[in-house]
């Protein structure tokens, strides 16, 4: 640890204390996470979870681990610094952020997701805490809790914070799935939107509550297991009918109402994957804005007025604006070849 200069504590959790340092070779700034446990052997250090995982991916919306110290039993962990939590972002925001910012997020988010499960890992603690935003830039931290998708159950432990825990997991199933990451991302996604939590239970059961009041109650054809569940445990859903997404933002668009509503189903089957979330009409423009950098607000303007049908000479207008578009891509994807 000589090797860096610790400059200041950014954050206290569970496991570990996460500090901002500076490497004294390169100057370069860096998030050193210290441990809390102490780890008596290299053995027990390589068997971590963390250690495990992120060992195994290289993605630009998952952090770094960029190397491990253990040094007097105490455990370091040393990650790429990034400037702030997706949390702090939004705690003391009063004006919602933009749309081309949310589906910017969101579509970064869902890169790494689709990343990693793909290569047998789903995350477990998705919360907006654990999403780490530099610039425009957000990637998905803390893998703690991650999983291999292969990995046997029952999963025992506690998983995730109450407000973006799918109801699998609240009505205490040991056989859920990726699918939990995506019913998170649903919760996520909403709270970016209207700076609100979607769910925010104060209890297990109230959070089911919440949930219920929203999504409305379960029933044989939307989730016929986790009516198996409830009776496992001896538990009566509340009886309620819920209300739409659109009432509740009404400020978005009905794109991303329809990918929030799929990915807060009860049934984890209907929900999609990170793929398919990605190929949802609410993440097609950030594809053109992230892999042809063709700036969004170019493309919405252009979009908005391909929308508009009341115009006389509409079909006119739409195909020259078209056309405009296909060579405006085309003309960036020849100069990046």
């Amino acid at each position: 640890m000589e090797r860096y200069k610790l400059i200041k504590e950014v954050g206290d959790g569970t496991f570990g204390s996460v500090w901002r340092a500076i490497s004294k070779q390169s100057g370069e700034v860096v998030a050193i996470k210290k441990m809390k446990k102490k780890y008596y052997s290299w053995e027990e250090c390589v068997n971590l979870r963390e250690v495990k995982s992120l060992r195994k991916m290289s993605h630009p919306n998952i952090v770094k681990l960029k190397e491990v110290i253990r040094e007097n039993d105490i455990l370091y962990f040393v990650f790429e610094y990034m400037e702030c939590n997706l949390y702090q972002l939004m705690k003391d925001r009063e004006k919602c952020f933009s749309e081309a910012e949310v589906r910017n997020w969101c579509f970064q988010v869902f890169q790494g997701l689709a990343y990693m499960h793909q290569r047998g890992y789903f995350h477990r603690d998705l919360k907006p805490e654990n999403l780490l935003v530099s610039k425009d830039t957000i990637k998905i931290a803390d893998f703690g809790l991650a999983r291999e998708i292969n990995s046997r159950p029952p999963f025992t432990e506690y998983v995730s914070t109450r407000w973006y825990r799918a109801p699998e997991v609240l009505l205490q199933s040991y056989l859920y799935s990726s699918k939990v990451d995506m019913w998170a991302m649903g919760a996520i996604m909403a709270e970016l939107i209207t700076l609100r939590p979607l769910f925010p239970g104060t209890s297990e059961a109230d959070e089911i509550y919440k949930i219920c009041s929203v999504i409305g109650t379960p029933t044989q054809d939307s989730w016929a297991d986790g009516l198996l569940l409830a009776r496992a445990i001896n538990y009566k859903f509340p009886q309620l009918v819920g209300v739409p997404l659109s009432v509740l933002m009404p400020s978005a668009n009905k794109d991303a109402v329809s990918l929030i509503a799929s990915l807060c189903s009860w049934d984890p089957s209907k929900r999609p994957t990170a793929a398919e979330a990605l190929q949802h009409p609410f993440s097609r423009v950030a594809f053109m804005f992230h892999h042809l950098s063709v700036p969004e607000q170019l493309l919405q303007e252009h979009l908005h007025l391909l929308g508009q049908r009341e115009h006389w000479s509409s079909k006119v207008l739409r195909g020259f604006l078209g056309l405009f578009l296909i060579q405006s891509l085309l003309a960036v994807f020849l100069h990046q070849s």
